[in-house]
């Protein structure tokens, strides 16, 4: 039998004991999404404006990760198996709700699983999808920034649930996060009301801005899809209304999202001689080196485009 000196137990004790904090490390990456601080819940968001949110509220004790990628459409998206996979190790999992995400339920049925959910429009009344495709209702709450005050509670609410000892952290990062919003709001109404009223119309290519322009007295006249989706298909006889609406309104632009589709919209510009605005950010943020990094960004940047637009 050979025997070990002290020396050399030393030394295997010490590559046991590297190994086992090796396979642990493993372990634990595999596990999912984690935060900095050990033993704090993984946090996902489906959207990069919903990431954003809660990243300000979550601050430094929680790293919020963002599901769908930057300038892809969440009406159309469909989960890749790396999607699935997060969705699967996540503990903590923030969506829109209002049916904007609707790819989920059946995604999150299959999964199976234990993770709260935070639904950041809950609580919140809808208005109606003009078209009726769409029975939750307008999803698109978060381009009113008052609105987004609530989705920043809900978030609040919901991570504290998950992570109590943070508690305190979530409201005072809310508290901030609140006077920006309502900072950002009066900062809205100022540029705004260097519009006249009259000039303050909306043509947009899915019916996304419905909340925007009742919070800021803008007035919209039609959509290339009428409907608050953007996977719907207007009729023949709802394009010709809409090119007889622009005739007749002077409506000097057509707003799309940075992601749409542009054919449609392009086509009618060339038969009433609007233009064709193609670089707002309503359902994504921009890289961040864009100009919508963040959510404040992205109202501001949305603001300037359409006011520099109506002129």
């Amino acid at each position: 039998m050979r025997l070990l000196f002290p020396a050399t137990r030393s030394k295997l004790l010490i590559l046991s004991l590297a190994f086992l904090f090796v396979l642990s490390a493993c372990t634990s990456a595999a596990a999912g999404p984690v935060s900095p601080a050990s033993g704090l819940p993984g946090v996902l968001a489906t959207e990069s404006f919903l990431g954003d949110i809660a990243q300000k509220v979550a601050g430094d004790r929680l790293k919020v990760e963002v599901l769908l990628p930057v300038l892809v459409d969440p009406h159309e998206y469909q989960p890749k198996p790396q999607d699935v996979t997060r969705l699967a190790q996540s503990q903590v999992l923030i969506v829109n709700g209002l049916g904007y995400e609707a790819w989920l339920k059946s995604t999150l049925d299959s999964l199976g699983g234990d993770r709260r959910l935070i639904v950041a429009t809950a609580g919140l009344t809808a208005d109606p999808d003009p078209s009726g495709e769409h029975p939750e209702g307008d999803p698109h709450m978060w381009m009113a920034p008052l609105d987004v005050i609530h989705y920043a509670e809900t978030i609040r609410d919901g991570l504290s649930q998950a992570d109590p000892a943070g508690k305190s952290i979530y409201a005072r990062n809310t508290d901030a996060y609140i006077v920006q919003l309502q900072s950002l709001d009066r900062w809205v109404r100022d540029q705004v009301g260097t519009l006249p009223l009259e000039k303050r119309l909306l043509v947009t290519n899915h019916d996304a801005l419905g909340y925007f322009a009742k919070a800021y007295d803008f007035k919209i006249i039609g959509a290339v899809i009428p409907s608050v989706t953007s996977d719907a298909s207007p009729s023949a006889q709802q394009l010709a209304g809409l090119i007889d609406t622009l005739k007749a309104s002077g409506a000097p632009a057509i707003f799309l999202d940075i992601g749409e589709n542009q054919n449609l919209a392009r086509q009618i510009a060339a038969e009433t001689g609007t233009r064709v605005i193609t670089d707002l950010y309503v359902e994504s943020l921009s890289g961040p080196d864009g100009p919508a990094p963040t959510y404040l960004d992205m109202i501001r940047h949305d603001v300037t485009t359409i006011i520099n637009a109506l002129k």
